[in-house]
This record gives structure tokens, sequence and C-alpha cells, in this order.
């Protein structure tokens, strides 16, 4: 058996659907999966229910987590239509702004380009206001007086309009789960000119293909939808062009997903897109670097050092994960942690398994259990944490 240790992994988009929708998940269970998959810091999303559009509604999510969390937790706020610019007296309490140009779960798509135009230009000018964007992290807290990214869900057509709005208005934009060919190549020819765009892969966009759902079905229904194997191999192609690594980890249970056997024949529901993966994010990229398609240095570089960059995200002293990177297992529904209790990834053969996490010098993951109390974790960029 061979052991290495890595630091703490950041997965900086995951769907811990606190509050709302805590029959899917929590802050308690799904930071228990991060834990278990060797992730010690996540980044929570806002489409909950309410969403995480004003003031109130973030610090009532920071009480959420501070009472059950079991890693450390950043959260984003999200733009609505309804609530327009109600969040941005907590913007420096977030890790960033979240819109969503394109369909997905929840209810805070924004569609008319005149209101996008608004939150760049918003955000622009708050950062202008304070002290500008966040640097690079050091160990230190995070100044309380800067923000974070723009965060966008957009696909195809709306990937030019956000990079035009980046460069309009100047605002470093972090573009999430880039799919296809197209998305990363307008991406990499940005990046070239000097644009500040960063974006993020998940595993299963490159791990997965449309002929898993053609073959599998609702269990394999996401946005963005699965694409196509050209789409996967530009992914690969374009390694250098993508900062981050993180899995939308976003858990809907079995009958939400129309999976469930006694989910009627009759239903009219459709199934809800989302798939959970915290959990699995380091196993299939510690596969991918025994089968030599990754370096483990690529996977560091994506899992900690460019979302601790990017977000500005402080240090975590004394924290480790160690992997057993010998022992191949087969990832299973009833193995999982989250609370929706399965995993597109099914029946895959990896290589790789985490052994231990030690978060600040405790153990938290002893390879079978969480360790950790509810409410250990950290929230991140709220003052009386610093």
């Amino acid at each position: 058996m061979a052991t290495i240790r890595l630091p703490g992994l950041i997965d900086a988009h995951v769907h811990l659907r606190e509050p709302g929708y805590t029959h899917k998940e929590d802050f308690h269970s799904g930071t228990c999966a991060a834990l278990a998959g060797g992730v010690t810091t996540v980044l929570d999303m806002p489409n909950t229910e309410p969403p995480t559009s004003t003031p109130r509604r973030l610090q009532e999510k920071v009480d959420l987590a501070r009472a059950k969390a079991v890693c450390d937790v950043g959260l984003f706020v999200g733009a609505t239509v309804a609530d327009i610019d109600a969040y941005l007296p907590a913007a420096t309490r977030s890790c960033g702004l979240k819109i969503y140009v394109n369909e997905t779960f929840g209810s805070l798509r924004i569609e008319e380009l005149g209101l996008i135009h608004r939150l760049f230009r918003t955000w622009a000018a708050r950062a202008a206001e304070l002290d500008g964007w966040r640097p690079a992290a050091t160990a230190a807290p995070t100044t309380a007086t800067t923000l974070g990214p723009i965060a966008v869900h957009a696909e195809e057509l709306m990937v030019p309009v956000c990079l035009s709005l980046c460069q309009l208005y100047d605002v470093p934009l972090h573009v999430v789960h880039v799919s296809r060919r197209s998305e990363i190549e307008l991406i990499r020819a940005a990046k070239e000119k000097g644009l500040p765009v960063t974006c993020e892969a998940t595993p299963h966009h490159l791990f997965l293909s449309e002929e898993s759902f053609n073959r599998g079905g609702n269990r394999f229904d996401m946005r963005p939808r699965l694409a196509a194997p050209d789409d996967v191999e530009a992914l690969w192609e374009n390694l250098d062009a993508i900062d981050i690594f993180a899995t939308d980890h976003a858990p809907h249970t079995l009958p939400e997903k129309g999976m469930a056997e006694d989910l009627p024949a009759s239903s009219d529901r459709p199934p809800l897109p989302g798939v959970p993966g915290v959990e699995t994010m380091l196993p299939l990229l510690l596969t991918a670097v025994d089968a030599g398609r990754l370096e483990l240095d690529d996977l560091l570089l994506r899992c900690v050092e460019n979302p601790r960059r990017i977000y500005a995200l402080p240090e975590q002293p004394q924290t480790w994960v160690e992997v057993d990177v010998d022992t191949v297992h087969v990832l299973s529904d009833e193995l999982t942690r989250a609370r929706c209790g399965w995993t597109p990834f099914a029946g895959r053969h990896v290589k790789g398994r985490v052994e231990k996490v030690v978060l600040r010098g405790q153990t938290v993951f002893d390879g079978e259990q969480v360790l950790a109390a509810p409410g250990s974790g950290r929230v991140l960029f709220q003052e009386s944490e610093q």
C-alpha cells in the first residue's frame, strides 16, 4: 500500500440545498460527504429556497452552516429578478456573485440582457466603492472590504455575452462547469487577449458524455447536459485553459430523478437535473493520474491552488488528506454519504481511497467515519471568523 499526503481539497461549486431542500442534502450531510472525499473547503451556491439574495438570507444561511458544517464553507450571493441589487450590502461577506443565465434548478435564471448588464455594472461599481477585487489569498484572513468574482452559469451563446461584459466592465469573471468545445475555445481566446476570466470543469463532464445519458437515462440528466465525445475530448485538449476542477455537487432524490421503483409510471413530474459529486471527485481524478491523463500537480493546481487564488480563500494550517493510491475499489450508491444516496459513477472502478483527513490538527475522517462535530467547520468571509 502506497500512501501519499495531499493538502485538503477545495470544491468551489456545491449545492448543499439548505434552506428549503434538506430532504436532498444539508450542511451537515454535504460536508460529511466532502470530508470523506478529501475536501476540506466547499463553496455553496445560492439557488436554495429562499434564494441567498439578500443580507438577511445570507445571515440565515451563515447561521445554519455554523451550526452544522464539519468542513469550511464559503457562500455565494445570487442575483434574482425580484431582488435585483438587494444582495449588495452583503457582497463582502460572500465568496462572489452567482448569475444564472441558462436553464438551471431553482428560480434564479436571468434572461434579460439589460439586467445582466446592470448586474455586472453594479458589481464593478461596488468594488470601486470599496478596495477593489480580492487579492491572491495568503495565510492571513481576507480583508472584508473587497469583492470576489462574478461566477456565471453560461452556456453556448451566453458565453460570449458574459465575456463581452467582463471586458466592458473589467470585472473578474469565472465561468462554471464548461462542457463544450465551442465554450472552452472562446474562453481560451479571451484569456489570450488578457481578459480577467477563469473557468472550471466538472468530473462528470470530463469522464461522461451524452452516450452515458443515452444508455442510463435520468441518472445522467444535469445542466449543462452531458455533451458529445468530441466536447469531452476538447476539455482534455484544453486542460491548460481550465483553472478549476469542481463538482457542481447537486443532489436530488431518486424519485425526483425519476429513478425510484415506487414512482408511478404515469407520473408527469419531469426529472430534476443535477448529480452528486463531492465525494467522488478525488478518486476519479487520481484514477486519471494513474492512467497518465493528468499529473498529480495538475490535480493540486486545480483543486487547491487555483480555487484559493481565484476566490482568495485563507489557507488551512495543519490540514492534510492521506490517500492510499494503490487501492482499487468500486464506487456505489450504497457507500455514498450524500443524503440523496446515489452517484452517477456507480459501478466505476477507481484507484485511490481516502484513508484519513486532518483539519487544523484534528482528525475529522478516519477512512470509515466522520469524526468532526457539527459546527466545527468555519464559515468564510464573516468578520467574526477572522
